[in-house]
């Protein structure tokens, strides 16, 4: 069993930046795969990025690649999502998502889930 907690959500102005920490418990967390997903506003649940549990492996969502890169620290059980240039459309809710995912894409390969954290970008 894992838990996911995520943290670092907040109020920043376009452009700025904001890291997000997602901290598991469980001892097989570091053989998992770290997603990031996000939900807007009144739209779907989407994929951010997601890392393998190596750290050899990182996939990004076309709308924050360049922009953001998710980090992992297996020893320290946390998964971290570094976010610059934020734009107002970056606004929405940020999950983490751990499993044993082959398709890091897809929400349905992810077992476990945190709570989310906010993140809000203004203009």
């Amino acid at each position: 069993q894992v838990q996911l907690v995520e943290s670092g959500g907040g109020l920043v102005q376009a452009g700025g930046s904001l890291r997000l920490s997602c901290a598991a418990s469980g001892r097989a967390f570091s053989t998992y795969t770290v997603g990031w997903f996000r939900r807007a506003p009144g739209k779907e649940r989407e994929f951010v990025a997601a890392i393998r549990w190596s750290g050899g492996s990182t996939y990004y969502a076309d709308s924050v690649r360049g922009r953001f890169t998710i980090s992992r620290d297996n020893a320290e059980n946390t998964v971290y999502l570094q976010m610059n240039t934020l734009k107002p459309e970056d606004t929405a809710v940020y999950y983490c998502a751990a499993g044993n995912a082959w398709y890091a894409r897809r929400m349905s390969e992810y077992d476990y889930w945190g709570q989310g954290t906010q993140v809000t970008v203004h203009s």
